[in-house]
């Protein structure tokens, strides 16, 4: 079995990620101090309560969902890594197309992590 990781980032500012070593694409992980399976089910409940989510890859530490925007209909790619070891959720928030974001995939990402804080 591979070991499964995040891609890069590009190099447009559209895109945040916890394994980016740029401060213009870095944002800190999520730790996790429930069971796994139990994190990544809370993890889901939470994106659940945004709008335009669709989960469209899972397994046992991995998450893949899209996020489309309401007017133009972007799709954002938006990953999960669970890591066991290190009890780290490490997560990747990207736009498909166009340059910049306007700090969406930023700020989407640290809505997701107040929605999670204290749950997983």
């Amino acid at each position: 079995m591979s070991i499964r990781t995040l891609p890069p980032c590009p190099s447009s500012p559209n895109c945040v990620s916890t394994q980016a070593t740029d401060t213009q694409h870095a944002i800190a992980p999520l730790q996790y101090k429930k069971a796994r399976a139990e994190a990544k089910e809370a993890l889901k409940a939470a994106i659940a309560t945004l709008p335009r989510t669709t989960l469209v890859e899972e397994d046992e530490s991995y998450l893949h969902y899209e996020f489309t925007s309401l007017l133009l209909r972007f799709v954002d790619d938006v990953e999960f890594l669970f890591d066991e070891t290190t009890k780290t959720v490490h997560f990747r928030s990207a736009s498909r197309t166009g340059h910049s974001d306007l700090g969406v995939n930023r700020k989407r990402m640290e809505q997701v992590r107040a929605l999670v804080a204290g749950k997983i």
